[in-house]
């Protein structure tokens, strides 16, 4: 989960950390996933982003809703699912820690699924699930 303190009553509620315990599904595709830049020159793709590159970043600002264009201060708290400069933290973090090892952009994919499994917004197993479905359907063309 994510570390937040609480303020007095009334005060803001402010991010501390996370929490760096390893997610089985997230360690599972870290250590066997592949990377685009593996995957585009095995297909002769020639564009160097992969193509789900923009789905990231737009899921990325519509989750940080308005701390977008707002100062942290003046962000309250609850009004967005996962505030911006949080999700840079956290990806800084995990970054230089968990994900080292994983290049960019999956790096950050890896961070945010991180964030916001520790945080409650969605769970693991559904996750995995989800991924299983998606490889069995990419195994079948």
């Amino acid at each position: 989960m994510a570390i937040v303190e609480e303020g007095a009553a009334g005060a803001a509620r402010r991010w501390t950390g996370i929490d760096l315990t390893e997610i089985e599904v997230l360690e599972s595709v870290r250590s066997h996933g592949r990377v685009w830049e593996d995957l585009a020159a095995q297909y002769g793709v020639t564009n160097p982003d992969p193509p789900w590159k923009i789905d990231l970043e737009a899921t990325c600002d519509m989750l940080a809703g308005d701390s977008c264009v707002k100062p942290y201060d003046q962000v309250e708290a609850g009004s967005c699912a996962l505030p911006s400069l949080e999700r840079r933290a956290e990806e800084d973090e995990l970054s230089e820690t968990l994900y080292e090892d994983v290049p960019f952009p999956e790096r950050q994919l890896l961070a945010l699924a991180h964030s916001l499994i520790k945080r409650g917004l969605i769970d693991e197993a559904e996750l995995a699930s989800r991924l299983e479905e998606v490889g069995k359907r990419l195994k079948s063309v």
